[in-house]
């Protein structure tokens, strides 16, 4: 009967502990592109105060820019390993150009260089040095 006991402890703890981890798999989970739409509409609605119209095309912008970004992503990791930093940024420079350029024609520049030098680093937080990711030594 003890054993029984402790062995249920030993399960109940594992449990716990995979939980606590995240379920195992790194406690990562990609937004979905309409959740990160919807944090781009209502930091740049609180900024600039647009009109509906106006953030109608600012939300299709960044549709458009998470789903090329999103597909480079799939791209660069189908290849089994996972690319560098400088080839990620090189294959999503054409995406995030297209955008700003969308963007330009729907923001005056004063409100283009507000976004360029405070919304957009605060949508890409970076995790400081090394990238994060744990206990890496």
């Amino acid at each position: 009967m003890k054993k029984i006991g402790l062995f249920l402890a030993f399960m109940v703890a594992g449990v716990i502990m995979v939980n606590a981890q995240g379920g195992g798999g790194g406690g990562f989970r990609q937004r979905t592109v309409e959740e990160r739409v919807k944090t781009v509409h209502e930091k740049i609605d609180s900024a600039f105060k647009l009109d509906a119209e106006k953030l109608t095309k600012v939300d299709a912008a960044f549709t458009t820019f998470y789903k090329g970004q999103d597909k480079v992503r799939e791209e660069l990791m189908s290849g089994g390993e996972r690319p560098d930093r400088e080839a990620m940024m090189a294959k999503l420079a054409p995406v995030t150009e297209a955008r700003d350029k969308e963007l330009k024609t729907i923001f005056t520049e004063e409100q283009f260089k507000k976004f360029k030098d405070e919304i957009e680093p605060a949508l890409n937080p970076r995790r400081g040095p090394g990238g994060g990711g744990g206990n890496r030594q």
